[in-house]
């Protein structure tokens, strides 16, 4: 099931605080941006946060799942994602720690 654009627009409004959010659709999912690094993924309605060491540490009772049944790769489920405060601050968290994004290549 795909993720609704409405759902990733509530996200984005929730995150807001943390910097410039914004969202690309991939494969019929989103990944979600903060300043232009990508810090995680909503699929089938669930946010998933990439996982950092950072925010293990500060909640370490956070569930994980995974991109799709099966994958191997586990990000955060961030379930509540009505706390405005609890989303900003993990997205800040790992914003900080994920490294940046390598510049891109232009085709010659």
């Amino acid at each position: 099931m795909a993720s609704g654009r409405e759902f990733v627009d509530y996200l984005i409004d929730q995150m807001r605080e943390a910097g410039v959010i914004t969202a690309r659709k991939m494969f019929g999912e989103y990944g979600i941006y903060c300043n232009g690094k990508n810090i995680a993924f909503v699929c089938d309605d669930r946010l998933l946060l990439k996982p950092t060491e950072a925010v293990s540490a500060m909640h370490p009772d956070l569930p994980f799942g995974g991109l799709y049944e099966g994958a191997k790769k586990k990000y955060f489920l961030i379930e509540n994602v009505d706390d405005r405060e609890f989303l900003t601050e993990l997205v800040i968290t790992t914003y900080e720690e994920l490294p940046e994004a390598p510049p891109k290549r232009r085709k010659p």
